[in-house]
């Protein structure tokens, strides 16, 4: 029964180890994912320490490969060392995550913020004629999130650009997929996005944090788990005699 009851922990301690090989590589690409997709909106916020999480997770990914690694050798050779450094840096790992989750949360209380205070000096800069980085970044993200303006396409009518330009239309990044012929004419208010893109901007930003949160989350818990098989088999390490039969290959008189 105790040698059941061993195998068993060590079975599904394998078996976590297993897992977290792929959840590292899918913390990577989470990570990855956040950094690229927030590349495309970073001249809509200042604050750098918002892909601190991102940075983490990626970080917690790749420890997660080193992780697995040592589980594995710990596990299959039985060392008690071994598997007492696994469940000490899965400990780590499982609070580094819980930060993760925190920050991610704090981060994400921010968005709004950080948008609502660079998104006013990105319009204000925009060049249509000769687009610089942050111009570009605004189409961009009108085609992107189909919208037009911060509020609607009302606000281009304060911007230098429309009043400089004295055409009366806004950039052609404004006009729907569907109408044809679409100058920017706010003579033509039908063939333009109506909704402002400061509100999707900061909806797609906290998504992307709550894809980290998630993630972190959802791995952390795995991470419980394998703390708990491998503690077992500590445990029983020590006080089970039949485990070190099962080690030496030895059998009960």
């Amino acid at each position: 029964m105790g040698q059941c009851g061993i195998t068993s922990s060590k079975t599904v301690l394998v078996f976590l180890n297993l897992i977290f090989w792929g959840a590292a590589g899918i913390l990577c690409y989470v990570g990855a994912y956040v950094f690229i997709t927030y590349d495309d909106y970073d001249h809509f916020f200042e604050d750098v320490y918002t892909l601190i999480p991102a940075v983490v997770i990626i970080a917690v990914g790749a420890l997660l490969f080193i992780i697995g690694l040592i589980g594995c050798c710990a596990t299959i050779r039985e060392s008690r060392c071994r598997l007492a450094t696994f469940v000490i840096i899965l400990l780590l790992v499982f609070v580094t995550e819980v930060v993760v989750v925190v920050l991610g949360y704090i981060y994400r209380a921010k968005v709004e913020n950080e948008v609502d205070r660079s998104i006013q000096k990105v319009y204000k800069t925009y060049n249509g004629t000769n687009p610089d980085a942050a111009s570009q970044a605004i189409d961009y993200v009108q085609r992107q999130l189909h919208c037009c303006g911060i509020h609607n396409y009302s606000d281009w009518e304060n911007t230098d650009w429309f009043k400089e330009t004295k055409n009366q239309s806004v950039p052609l990044s404004c006009c729907r997929e569907t109408a044809s012929n679409c100058n920017g004419s706010l003579a033509n208010p039908s063939d333009l996005y109506t909704e402002g893109c400061e509100a999707l901007v900061v909806k797609k930003l906290q998504e992307i944090m709550m894809h980290v949160i998630w993630a972190a989350l959802a791995f952390a818990a795995i991470q419980l788990l394998g703390m708990l098989c491998a503690c077992i088999v500590l445990c029983r390490r020590s006080r089970d005699p039949a485990y070190e039969l099962l080690i030496t290959g030895g059998t009960y008189a």
